[in-house]
């Protein structure tokens, strides 16, 4: 089993950055490709951002592209996304989340362990 814990987030306002950390625990996930999930009140939730086990391969959803950036420090078991530029509609829940294989997805679905989500609210 995998544990992962999310923190970084607040309140901040449109223009401003913060960084979001996701520490795991349990069994090692330095193979595993992991990803950040965001889901606003209301909507589903949806693809942020996913990173390569060896931290080379990323990618980024549309929205966030140019803003955000995914990165891993496998030694001490963390992602982090660096959010830049935040702007109202970033408002959400952020969730990390890891796969127990494959590479890269946008697919909710096939990640199998989550964290419990840490709130990110950006003010206009």
């Amino acid at each position: 089993q995998v544990q992962l814990v999310e923190s970084g987030g607040g309140l901040v306002q449109a223009g401003d950055s913060l960084r979001l950390s996701c520490a795991a625990s349990g069994r090692t996930i330095s193979n595993n490709a992991m990803g950040w999930f965001r889901q606003a009140p209301g909507k589903e939730r949806e693809f942020v951002a996913a990173i390569t086990w060896g931290g080379f391969g990323t990618d980024y959803a549309d929205s966030v592209k140019g803003r955000f950036t995914i990165s891993r420090t496998n030694a001490k078991s963390t992602m982090y996304l660096q959010m830049n530029s935040l702007k109202p509609e970033d408002t959400a829940v952020y969730y990390c989340a890891a796969k127990n294989f494959g590479g890269l997805t946008r697919v909710r679905t096939e990640y199998d362990y989550w964290g419990q989500g840490t709130q990110v609210t950006v003010s206009s």
